[in-house]
């Protein structure tokens, strides 16, 4: 019976990572959500752990955000506290779940916030492996959402370098390229951006990953915009945007839909009031989800409060 049990858990959890990264996330929910209640009464914490943060991962990429702290918190606190039967696995996991946390806070422009969960992350992975990267990356995302080009530099290139010589490592090198896009725009650098973004794309559409193409698609248009090439950018987001509706992932389709929105306004006003209506629902989605505290915080965002006005 516990090897069954053992069987049906990694089931649970091969159809839970997935659905995170290869498909649509709503999908791994249900059997992550199982995968916690058999990794707990089967007393397997580093499983049950796993499946947590992969659910939040599922939530958070959903739009779920409220949810998926609920889901990650309890990993995040199980990690770092230096308990003699603290395996390096329950850190790394952690780990993991700080840097999602700090992510899930970025999308919400809490971006301080966010670095402190990255900063916990970073501690407790000591800088290494995939947490690491994630923490690092994850500072770097940060650190261009204050503004501080310098820092930003930094912690890309120490992500970077942790990515070298792994080829295995395609959703750390996919979310590289979002960044160098994100740096590149910071300092001006557009058509670099734009480069960095269409090399993001590419390498998720080879890993089979179309959230990451969806996101890449979302950096590549904000990029051509800026470099001047509106109808490049027009026909790149109404890919991403077809992209993200068909997977549900709700925080890509509000920035999506409301660039958009602008972008069509003068030529094509029908499509751009659609677009604007997509985003003013996803938005509204987000909100549902969150308590109290960050529900007036998300809200009140300029560029979220413009979309519900």
């Amino acid at each position: 019976m516990a090897e069954q049990g053992t069987s049906e858990l990694a089931g649970l959890l091969a159809a839970g990572e997935r659905a995170a990264f290869h498909g649509r996330p709503d999908a791994g929910v249900q059997p992550l959500r199982t995968a916690i209640e058999l990794a707990v009464a089967e007393d397997l914490p580093a499983e049950a752990a796993a499946a947590g943060w992969l659910l939040g991962v599922c939530l958070s990429s959903a739009g779920r955000y409220g949810a998926a702290l609920a889901v990650l918190d309890p990993v995040v606190a199980s990690a770092g506290s230096g308990a003699d039967d603290e395996t390096a696995e329950a850190r790394l996991l952690g780990a993991l779940a700080a840097a999602t946390v700090a992510s899930i806070h970025r999308q919400l422009g809490r971006h301080s916030v966010a670095q402190g969960y990255d900063d916990t992350a970073l501690a407790v992975s000591d800088g290494a492996g995939e947490a690491g990267f994630d923490a690092l990356l994850g500072l770097a995302a940060d650190a261009v959402g204050l503004g501080d080009a310098a820092a930003a530099a930094e912690r890309l290139q120490g992500a970077a370098d942790l990515a070298e010589g792994r080829p295995e490592w395609w959703r750390q090198r996919v979310r590289l390229g979002w960044v160098r896009a994100e740096v590149a725009l910071l300092e001006d650098r557009a058509e670099d951006a734009v480069a960095a973004a269409h090399a993001a794309v590419e390498l998720a559409e080879h890993s089979g990953a179309p959230r990451h193409v969806a996101k890449g698609l979302l950096f590549q248009g904000v990029a051509q915009v800026e470099a001047g090439r509106a109808g490049e950018a027009t026909a790149t987001l109404r890919r991403a945007a077809i992209l993200a509706e068909s997977l549900g992932t709700v925080p890509l389709q509000w920035p999506v839909r409301a660039m958009l929105a602008a972008l069509l306004a003068e030529d094509a006003p029908a499509e751009s009031d659609r677009s604007l209506a997509a985003a003013r629902r996803a938005v509204q989605t987000v909100a549902e989800d969150l308590p109290d505290d960050l529900r007036a915080d998300w809200v009140s965002r300029p560029d979220v409060a413009a979309i519900l006005a």
